[in-house]
């Protein structure tokens, strides 16, 4: 028996533009993410293949069957790898659902990342990079080392330097959530702001710390129109920034302000973290003690 504890960490799109639809149906976009230390926990655990798998989570109200991420991903490794190995997985769920802040697509990716580590690292680190685009767009950035420009649809990754390490986030997300399929429903790409991925870039670089944009926010709005008025609190408590993150419902804030109580929303403090190429993710240290 092997077992390994491990952090799985959300994460905030700096800026996220929609260029067009493409013929498979998805959507040609350009985005930076951004890992956080909003993080849910996962414990694996690998024994003798007689045994059988078994998947539990702290929150009853997510599915456990093949339509979660980590029992696909569990799948998916054992079918790749080509290793004959029991799970059991344990998974305590900290990042809200229906956020935009890809709490499931970090979960796959740290079952994946997990697993080769408990094998003793068997697989170059290329080919999970490449199985974890067959489980959803957002996967393969967590296999990154925290900050990415994603391009395609969202599969197509490039590294870029460190943004700000250890910034504050505030993350405030509404009770309501959102589904991702009826925020791009509502998407009219003819609206979508004419601002390069350069303009965006370079704005982050300039040390700004968001690009400023989400195509999707306005097409959120016309789903869930209270989520305008939040985002007007918000900016009234003094953040700099306030940006959808994602296909939201989650918002998140950046820069001194005032700690926001609104109505029907839970608040989150968190920061930019990193891993190294041979490591996984660790909260801050200021972070910590909300994790133990």
């Amino acid at each position: 028996t092997k077992v390994l504890a491990l952090y799985s960490p959300a994460k905030v799109n700096l800026f996220l533009r929609i260029l067009k639809r493409r013929p498979d149906g998805y959507h040609d976009l350009a985005s930076v993410l951004q890992t956080i230390d909003l993080m849910d926990g996962i414990t694996l655990r690998i024994d003798h293949p007689d045994f059988y798998d078994s998947f539990s989570c702290s929150d009853v109200s997510l599915p456990m069957d093949g339509a979660n991420l980590v029992q696909r991903a569990l799948e998916l490794f054992r079918a790749r790898s080509q290793r004959a190995f029991s799970a059991q997985i344990h998974l305590e769920k900290r990042i809200p659902v229906q956020a935009g802040l890809g709490g499931g697509s970090g979960n796959a990716a740290t079952v994946l990342w997990g697993l080769n580590r408990l094998h003793g690292d068997p697989i170059p680190w290329r080919l999970p990079l490449e199985w974890a685009a067959e489980l959803g767009s957002d996967v393969p950035f967590f296999l990154s080392h925290g900050t990415a420009l994603a391009e395609g649809r969202g599969e197509c990754l490039r590294d870029l330097p460190e943004i700000a390490p250890g910034r504050p986030v505030t993350i405030v997300k509404p009770e309501q959530g959102l589904c991702t399929a009826h925020v791009y429903a509502a998407l009219e790409l003819s609206r979508c702001a004419a601002v390069s991925t350069a303009d965006c870039l370079d704005r982050i670089q300039r040390g700004e710390g968001a690009g400023g944009i989400n195509d999707l926010e306005r097409a959120a709005f016309r789903v869930f129109p209270e989520l305008e008025d939040v985002k007007t609190e918000l900016l009234a408590c003094g953040f700099q920034h306030v940006l959808l993150s994602g296909s939201g419902s989650a918002f998140f804030c950046l820069g001194d302000a005032e700690d926001p109580c609104i109505d029907g929303c839970e608040v989150f403090q968190a920061r930019f973290v990193q891993r190294t190429a041979m490591d996984w993710y660790r909260p801050s240290e200021v972070n910590l003690h909300a994790l133990v």
